[in-house]
């Protein structure tokens, strides 16, 4: 055989081990590289254990005991078992209300009246002892409002333990047996449309009826399923998904799921999910935007999946033509609605903002019941006091940051995304026209007005 054709045969043996030589340097490199990220992820989680139990250790050995603080902060404790009807029914006035329960005599009252049927009285074996509705209630509220541990609860109304959770649970059901019926319900097809045009008088966003999010509310360290409750900011907690109104109102909520949960698997798991994919969300006949018919518009943040009525913000990128930043504006600018409608709910109902004790499932409903009377207080312009607000600035559970979903983001849906961007320049275009001195007069979309502290505008 000539030598050429042997050098030919080296040449390409020597190729091909190479070639494998660099495969193999490549996997072995990848590996090492998956390696190290796992490794790092596991040494993060690891860091933000060890500084959620530091945290626990500083907040139980620094924190004075209730006979300190609590007795100084809260109502004094009676010498006597009728403060509740000598002192509260007769004496309060109502900043007393107001401070004690986050609720006015009168929202009391009416509590009262409406879960009277369910209440009439609360009979506790453990204690065999008859409780008023009044008191129950009043346990009740001052539980949620001001996240009162349940020994001072004790002491204060002179009832027993056992009898002060007993009632804090009926009365939490009760609510939501009783009233969400009337203060919460899913918008019927008429009501859609008020929505939406509440939506797109205030806050100029056409074919929206809610915008929806989760809150993480804390809780203690449970004895069960403790790997599912952890949340990725390293603590416990269970999870509230809420749909507000363009006026801060929730017209649902879903709650009880574990802080390891992520939004679009807690909106596939409700209701409202089973409600949108069956067309709820579309008025017959369908309206037009643009001459192109168009369903109602939920709005949500990078933790949704895009839907066809599910809207959320493009990802953030200096690629983003104008268009979209617009869009991005008007949609962020829709999604403050509830954040601040959850930052009004743990102002008033404070046991969703401070770490609770109670079990996960009495957690989640003390959770709607908030909800339910948060709407009470709007509708009958309860009084609020901007100083509930300064008490969730000493927060230790900060929320966690929303996860993207693009993997499972609905095609079809862009084309709405689409639609929206090109209202939004056409609305710009028209606003810049009518600000030109030289063009005549062009209507445009006003700007919302101020929310007063009762929610209405």
């Amino acid at each position: 055989m000539p030598r050429s054709y042997l050098k030919t045969d080296e040449a390409r043996d020597a190729a091909e081990m190479k070639y494998l030589l660099a495969s193999k340097i490549r996997r072995r490199k990848e590996e090492i590289h998956n390696y190290i990220l796992d490794r790092r992820a596991e040494i993060h989680k690891r860091i933000i254990y060890r500084r959620h139990l530091f945290l626990n250790y500083r907040c139980t050995s620094t924190l004075p005991s209730p006979n300190e603080e609590d007795l100084q902060n809260h109502v004094t404790i009676p010498a006597d078992p009728g403060w509740w009807e000598r002192v509260v029914m007769t004496e309060f006035g109502p900043e007393d209300w107001l401070d004690k329960f986050h609720i006015t005599r009168e929202i009391f009252l009416l509590l009262h009246a409406k879960l009277k049927p369910q209440l009439e009285q609360v009979y506790i074996e453990q204690s065999r002892q008859t409780i008023t509705l009044e008191r129950c209630i009043a346990m009740a509220l001052m539980r949620l409002s001001t996240s009162t541990d349940y020994c001072f609860l004790s002491e204060l109304f002179g009832v027993p333990i056992p009898a002060v959770c007993q009632c804090v649970r009926e009365v939490c059901e009760a609510i939501i047996l009783l009233l969400k019926p009337l203060y919460m319900q899913l918008p019927a097809d008429h009501e859609l449309e008020e929505q939406e045009e509440q939506f797109r008088t205030l806050w100029g966003f056409p074919h929206c009826i809610g915008v929806i999010d989760s809150l993480h509310i804390p809780v203690k360290s449970p004895s069960t399923d403790t790997q599912d409750c952890w949340n990725p900011r390293g603590w416990h907690s269970v999870v509230l998904q809420g749909v507000v109104n363009a006026k801060g109102s929730f017209w649902d909520v879903c709650s009880g799921f574990t802080g390891s949960t992520d939004d679009t698997t807690i909106l596939q798991s409700s209701e409202l999910w089973t409600m949108a994919e069956e067309g709820g969300f579309c008025s017959q006949p369908l309206k037009e935007l643009m001459g192109q018919p168009l369903g109602f518009l939920l709005l949500g943040d990078a933790g949704y999946s895009l839907q066809t009525w599910l809207l959320k913000c493009y990802p953030s990128s200096p690629n983003l033509t104008p268009q979209r930043q617009t869009f991005n504006v008007q949609l962020n600018r829709g999604i403050k609605i509830i954040e601040n409608a959850f930052q009004r709910l743990k102002a008033r109902w404070q046991c969703l903002h401070n770490r609770n004790d109670s079990n996960i499932d009495l957690v989640s409903k003390m959770a709607v019941a908030c909800c339910i009377l948060h709407n009470i207080c709007n509708m009958h312009n309860s009084p609020f006091k901007e100083e509930w607000v300064k008490a969730l600035s000493q927060n230790e559970c900060p929320q966690p940051t929303d996860v993207p979903t693009v993997y499972i983001d609905d095609p079809n849906a862009e084309a709405v995304r689409s639609l929206l961007c090109s209202y939004f320049e056409q609305q710009q275009q028209s606003k810049t026209l009518d600000q030109s001195p030289t063009s005549s007069p062009v209507l445009s979309v006003p700007e919302p007005p101020q929310v007063d502290n009762a929610g209405t505008a």
